[in-house]
């Protein structure tokens, strides 16, 4: 079976760590700042928080499909943790990724086979296989924030 692409967006930033980034369609705009573990101002979004916010919606889509196919209903949530981290091997800073899921009403078991397979399925995990180190754990739902 050939690729088919499905959808295309693009960003723009100026300034770096120091500046703007923006979505093309102009749908999107967001000021970005060094945070201030770093010795930034941390007056806005950094990179990695925007990474972890996408990584967490496309996991969650992948997540919400195979818990279908498990049967699971229970409400889900999914929190993704991005650490940037010094890299002694090649220099400069490497990406690391925590994934915590849960899913009400299912046991830990059952909520780490259905993220593993989520994992493997998601568009963000598969860019990041082999590149960044993570770890797919399942939790209690509760000990994720809650955001609704």
């Amino acid at each position: 079976m050939t690729e088919k692409r499905r959808y295309t967006t693009m960003a723009v930033n100026t300034g770096g760590r120091h500046g703007i980034s923006r979505l093309v369609d102009g749908s999107f705009e967001v000021d970005v700042a060094i945070p201030k573990e770093m010795g930034g101002p941390g007056e806005a979004v950094n990179p990695e928080q925007l990474f972890a916010l996408g990584w967490s919606a496309c996991f969650h889509s992948a997540l919400e499909r195979h818990k279908k196919t498990f049967g699971a209903e229970g409400e889900s949530k999914v929190g993704v943790e991005i650490g940037l981290n010094t890299d002694p091997e090649f220099g400069g800073f490497k990406l690391v990724a925590n994934i915590e899921v849960g899913i009400e009403g299912l046991s830990l078991t059952e909520v780490q086979e259905i993220a593993d397979q989520a994992h493997g399925d998601c568009a963000y995990s598969k860019a990041t296989r082999g590149n960044i180190d993570s770890k797919v754990t399942a939790i209690e739902t509760f000990f994720i924030d809650d955001v609704n």
